[in-house]
């Protein structure tokens, strides 16, 4: 994997519940060889151990199977997610 890389400019970075310097970032990818791809990527500390890439077609479907899980935490009064 690569060193450290600047922060996404269109994405986000989401920190690990566990700690320890684990992180998620969420990069959109413009240029030519990558264009309509979503860049998963897991770092520890600075550098980056793995990456997932998505179709962008596909974000939609991930969106829904994250809503889904929320929904269905709020619905039960699983986990740690409030209404």
């Amino acid at each position: 994997m690569t060193g450290v890389l600047p922060l996404p400019t269109h994405g986000g970075v989401f920190l690990d519940a566990r700690g320890d310097n684990r992180s998620l970032r969420v990069s959109w990818h413009h240029d030519a060889g990558e264009a309509g791809l979503v860049v998963l990527s897991l770092w520890r500390g600075g550098a980056c151990v793995a990456t997932f890439r998505l179709a962008a077609d596909e974000v939609e479907a991930l969106v829904e199977a994250l809503t889904a899980g929320v929904e269905h935490d709020v619905a039960t009064g699983t986990g740690s997610l409030t209404a």
